[in-house]
């Protein structure tokens, strides 16, 4: 399939080939410059065009994807694996004195706040758009610093503030980019695109629970399980950022171009609708991802099958959601999400109710992942 032309962005030069003419009506206004309107001036001052990369395709788009995938595994994927240091905190000291609640309250709002900051980075974003890059990489210092800093706690309250609330805080300002740029890469491809791109989710969640839980066992301590975890994280994340970039070039605006963004769509029954749609999907997924391990453990059955099925759960997500991403871009998106839905709901009625032995529990984990998959990000 023949790739779409590329679109062309003209940059304002000076037009060396303009005809003496226009070069002399040019000289005599050089006293009355406002009167000459701002599109005419631009009009004679073209002199070479700019290549935009082509949408749908192309190395850059897929460099694109490739990078952005490594950011969400980093990001989310690290958070929804935080189930391991969760079962491990509960059982070891310092923390094993402390409430499971607060325990389990760092990985929940380590992935909440992203969620609930991101219309506000968006928005910041939108507004001046040149601190958007180097803002990223402020971000990707201070989560991987939260992280080192987390090493050293000793009350729980510094694991929920440093692991939790400033990872998370850190975590949305660097993927938030992502969303907005995903769509000047993509257009008639965008389902399959986001889907890959969402699947880092899965693939870091699958990834992140093994390296864990192997750190931990290596090295016997979970503060340098949290410092080497930050140095990966920071030499994944810098080479991720380095490729991940919008198609379009930012331009800085000047300080009377500065507008308000308009958030009138947060008001309309759409919206409103798939946000709540999104909710209440996101609460039955997030609790799998979340305490699955210390579900495991509570059967019975070893920390380490616990570990095994949350990376299952998660590689089963990845298959799922580049599956659904598929489909978004050939049927109707209300049909895929009724389709994750209904088979969510049944498969957690219908296998995680009676599943007290280990196969029964791998066998939930992958229908589960494949068919809930996150679907609902696959049409954002």
């Amino acid at each position: 399939m023949l790739e779409e032309p590329a679109t062309i962005e003209l940059s304002s030069l000076n037009d060396s080939s303009a005809p003496p003419g226009a070069q002399a009506s040019n000289n005599n206004n050089d006293n009355t410059p406002s009167e000459i309107p701002e599109s005419t001036l631009e009009s004679q001052n073209r002199e070479s065009a700019v290549a935009l990369p082509p949408v749908d395709g192309g190395m850059q788009a897929w460099t694109f994807v490739a990078a952005a995938f490594v950011l969400e595994a980093l990001v989310w994927g690290f958070g929804s694996s935080y189930g391991i240091f969760q079962d491990y905190y509960t059982h070891n000291p310092p923390f094993n004195t402390s409430s499971e609640t607060a325990i389990a309250a760092v990985g929940t709002v380590g992935l909440a706040i992203p969620y609930i900051e991101v219309i506000g980075i968006l928005v910041i974003y939108e507004r001046w758009p040149h601190i958007t890059k180097p803002t990223m990489w402020v971000a990707l210092a201070v989560s991987c610093g939260s992280l080192a800093l987390s090493s050293f706690a000793t009350k729980v309250w510094h694991l929920i503030i440093l692991q939790g609330v400033v990872f998370g805080m850190a975590g949305g300002a660097l993927y938030a980019p992502v969303l907005v740029w995903l769509s000047e890469w993509f257009v008639r491809r965008r389902g399959l695109a986001g889907s890959i791109i969402f699947g880092g989710l899965g693939a870091g969640g699958a990834v992140f629970p093994l390296l864990i839980n192997g750190l931990l066992s290596a090295t016997g301590s979970w503060q340098w399980t949290l410092r080497i975890l930050a140095l990966v994280i920071a030499v994944s994340g810098s080479v991720a950022l380095w490729f991940v970039k919008p198609r379009v070039p930012i331009v800085r605006r000047q300080q009377g171009q500065v507008k308000p963004v308009n958030m009138s769509f947060m008001k309309t029954p759409l919206y409103l609708s798939v946000e709540v749609t999104i909710f209440i999907q996101a609460i039955a997924y997030f609790p799998v991802s979340l305490y699955m391990p210390t579900y495991t453990s509570a059967v019975g059955l070893p920390i380490i099958n616990g570990t095994v099925v949350l990376a299952v759960f998660n590689i089963a997500s990845v298959v799922g959601q580049v599956i659904f991403g598929h489909l978004c871009d050939r049927m109707p998106y209300t049909r895929v999400m009724i389709i994750s839905g209904v088979g969510s709901a049944l498969s957690a009625y219908l296998l995680w109710g009676f599943a007290h032995s280990l196969w029964l529990i791998f066998l939930f984990v992958v229908v589960f992942g494949a068919v809930v998959s996150m679907s609902f990000t696959s049409i954002s």
